[in-house]
C-alpha cells in the first residue's frame, strides 16, 4: 500500500469516524502529531491550528501583512450634538437653525456641531483581526518548534525567525491592529466573511480565504484532511505512525461488522487507556500503542522461574538490570517494549476467563524487520503476564497461545509468501496491508 492509498483510506476513516464524534479526538492527535512536539498538542484543535500555520498560503499572508496595515480601511462616523454656549466641533448651520426655531426660539446661544471619528470596527478588520489573534496564538504555542530544526517545520516558518518577531511586533505595536475591537467569540459572521472575501483590497480578501480553509478543516473537509496527514503534522517521510493508524481503523471497522453493534469510544479522561469498548455476549476491549496497564498487563521479561539455571539469554537479561540498577541506584524491570495493538476479548464475566490478541505493526517490505516483527511479536506473547502470572504456557507449556493470539501486520510484499490457512500452524499470522480487508475478519473469529 503506498502512501497516496494510505492517505485515501485515512481520510475516509477520519471523516467517517472522528469528524462524526464517535472516535476520540485525542488519540488521532496522539497518532499524527509529530514526536517532538509536549502533550499539549494531543490537542486535536491546536493541532490544527498548528497545521494552518504552517501552510505556506499563512506565511506568505504574515510575511507582507506589515505592508498590507499601511492601507487598512476604516470609516468615518459623524456624531451630532446639541450645545449651549459652546461650540464643540464644526457648527452644522442647517441643523442649528432648525433647532433653534422649532426647540429655541430666540435662543442664539444654541449650535449643533459635527464630531467626526474614525471606526476600525468594520466587518473587514474583525475577519482581519481573528486571522491575526488565531496566528499568533498558535505561534506563541509552538515556537520553540517553529525556532527549532525539525523537518515537518519544512520551509514554513524554519530560518524565518524574523518574521516571528515581526508579528509579535504588530500585535502588541501596531495602532491599526490595536484598535481594532477583539472579535467576539461567535464573530467573523458568515456576512462578515462575505464583505471581506468581496472586498477590493487583497489584504481582506485573503483573510477571509484562510479563515475559510481553517474552518473547513475544523469541519473535517476531506481535501483539508488529506493536507493535514499528508504536508504538515506527519513528518514528510515517516509513515509508521499513518499505517498503524490505518491498521487500529482497520480493526475498528471489522469488529464493528463481525459485532454488529456500535463500539463505545475512550478518552483519555474516562481514566481507562482503551480507545473502544465493543460490548454484548462478548466484550472487547481496544488499545493502541499502550501496554493496558489499567487491565492489569504488562510484558516483563523475566527467566522462568521453573527452571533451575537460567539459559544465557536469561542471564544476560539478568546482569543487565542488575547493572543498570546498581549504576543509576533503582530498580529496573526488564521490559520487552509493548506491541501496537491490543484486543482484550472477556468470554465470560462469571467465570472471568480472558483471551488475548497481541498486534504488531512493520511498515515495512524488509525481510529483516519482518524477521525482527516476528520475534517481538513471540516475545510478547511469552511475557504476556495479567497480575504477574503468565497468561500462555502455565498449564501446557505452549509460551505462545492457541495459534491465534498474535498478529503480525506489513506492507504489501511483492515476493509470493504463504497464505493465510498455510500458516494456520504457525503461533503468529502474517497479514500484509491489502489483505486487511478481507482476511483480518477472518483471524478474528478465530480468537472470538
Amino acid at each position: 500500500m503506498n502512501r497516496n492509498e494510505l492517505l485515501d483510506q485515512l481520510t475516509e476513516d477520519i471523516l467517517a469516524h472522528v469528524m462524526r464524534g464517535s472516535f476520540p479526538e485525542r488519540e488521532l492527535a496522539q497518532s499524527i502529531k509529530p514526536e517532538q512536539l509536549d502533550d499539549r498538542f494531543e490537542e486535536y484543535e491546536l493541532l490544527l491550528d498548528l497545521h494552518f500555520i504552517l501552510k505556506s498560503d499563512v506565511v506568505s499572508f504574515v510575511r507582507e501583512l506589515s505592508e498590507h496595515l499601511r492601507s487598512i480601511r476604516t470609516e468615518t462616523q459623524t456624531t451630532s450634538r446639541t450645545r449651549r454656549g459652546t461650540v464643540d466641533g464644526r457648527i452644522n448651520w442647517g441643523a442649528t437653525i432648525k433647532k433653534r426655531y422649532s426647540e429655541h426660539p430666540r435662543d442664539t446661544s444654541i449650535f449643533v456641531c459635527d464630531n467626526r471619528s474614525v471606526d476600525y470596527d468594520i466587518p473587514e478588520n474583525i475577519v482581519l483581526k481573528r486571522l491575526i489573534s488565531v496566528i499568533h496564538t498558535t505561534i506563541r504555542e509552538a515556537e520553540e518548534y517553529l525556532r527549532g530544526e525539525y523537518e515537518w517545520v519544512q520551509e514554513t516558518w524554519k530560518g524565518n525567525e524574523n518574521l516571528i518577531d515581526e508579528l509579535q511586533k504588530i500585535v502588541e505595536r501596531n495602532v491599526h491592529v490595536r484598535r481594532i475591537r477583539d472579535p467576539a467569540t461567535y464573530e467573523p459572521t458568515e456576512r462578515m466573511l462575505t464583505t471581506a472575501a468581496n472586498s477590493r483590497q487583497e489584504v481582506y480578501r485573503e483573510a477571509a480565504s484562510l479563515l475559510k480553509s481553517r474552518e473547513r478543516l475544523y469541519e473535517g473537509d476531506s481535501d483539508e484532511i488529506r493536507e493535514l496527514l499528508d504536508e504538515t503534522a506527519i513528518a514528510p517521510d515517516d509513515q509508521d505512525s499513518l499505517f498503524e493508524l490505518y491498521v487500529l481503523f482497520r480493526f475498528v471497522a471489522t469488529l464493528e461488522q463481525l459485532q454488529e453493534s456500535q463500539p463505545e469510544f475512550k478518552t483519555i479522561a474516562t481514566g481507562r487507556q482503551e480507545v473502544a469498548r465493543f460490548d454484548g455476549d462478548k466484550q472487547i476491549a481496544l488499545y493502541h500503542d499502550n501496554s493496558a496497564s489499567d487491565r492489569n498487563l504488562s510484558f516483563v521479561a523475566v527467566p522462568d522461574e521453573d527452571q533451575e539455571e537460567p539459559s544465557r539469554t536469561d542471564e544476560v537479561q539478568l546482569t543487565a538490570k542488575e547493572i543498570a540498577s546498581d549504576y543509576f541506584g533503582r530498580e529496573f524491570r526488564n521490559q520487552t517494549g509493548r506491541p501496537d495493538v491490543i484486543v482484550l476479548e472477556i468470554i465470560s464475566e462469571t467465570d472471568d476467563q480472558h483471551e488475548y490478541l497481541i498486534v504488531e505493526v512493520k511498515n515495512s517490505t524488509n525481510t529483516d524487520t519482518i524477521r525482527r516483527g516476528i520475534k517481538e511479536t513471540l516475545e510478547y506473547l511469552a511475557f504476556l503476564r495479567v497480575n504477574e502470572d503468565y497468561v500462555f504456557g502455565r498449564d501446557d507449556g505452549n509460551y505462545f497461545g492457541s495459534g491465534w493470539n498474535g498478529l503480525l501486520v506489513v506492507q504489501d510484499l511483492e515476493d509470493d509468501t504463504a497464505s493465510l490457512e498455510a500458516q494456520s500452524e504457525n503461533p503468529v499470522t502474517i497479514l500484509q496491508a491489502d489483505e486487511l480487508e478481507d482476511k483480518l475478519a477472518v483471524v478474528l473469529r478465530e480468537i472470538l
